[in-house]
């Protein structure tokens, strides 16, 4: 087994790494930079086993965290929220309504559940969808480099 080379990758991406462990842990999987409608990007999404979307956003400084002002849009895109973030990082920054998972590139650890907010049901499908045909693409695009071309 050969261990990743992680030098080279940025904070977030570590963060982003974690957390997909900790999801897997939970039973989910996870898509990495999701576009849930145009002007969003969500850093990770989960599908849970039961169905249930789960939206982190990676931070990985007070500036990140600051500068980021489309938050709050993704909580219409999900059931529950977090914020995923370091152990250094000032952790009273982030909204107490909100979830909580302290991660590095190895995993993570939920602090403080967010709460559920159900999506309706039609938006679930879209959801699933997308994470469904964003993973498919990937997928393909890693064993058919062209073919990631053609999408863009």
């Amino acid at each position: 087994m050969t261990v990743p080379d992680l030098s080279s990758v940025q904070p977030g991406q570590l963060l982003a790494r974690g957390a997909g462990r900790l999801l897997s842990s939970y039973g989910f999987v996870s898509v990495e930079e999701l576009i849930p409608a145009r002007g969003l990007r969500v850093d990770v999404m989960g599908l849970g086993p039961k169905g249930e979307i789960w939206v982190i956003e990676c931070k990985s400084s007070r500036a990140d965290f600051c500068s980021d002002h489309k938050w709050e849009g993704y909580l219409e895109w999900c059931d529950r929220f977090f914020w995923a973030v370091d152990e250094y990082f000032p952790t009273e920054l982030l909204p107490d309504h909100t979830g909580l998972i302290i991660a590095d590139a190895y995993g993570g650890e939920v602090v403080r559940m967010g709460p559920e907010t159900k999506l309706a049901a039609a938006r679930r499908k879209v959801l699933i969808q997308k994470v469904a045909t964003t993973a498919a693409r990937r997928l393909q695009g890693l064993r058919d480099p062209e073919m990631a071309l053609e999408w863009g």
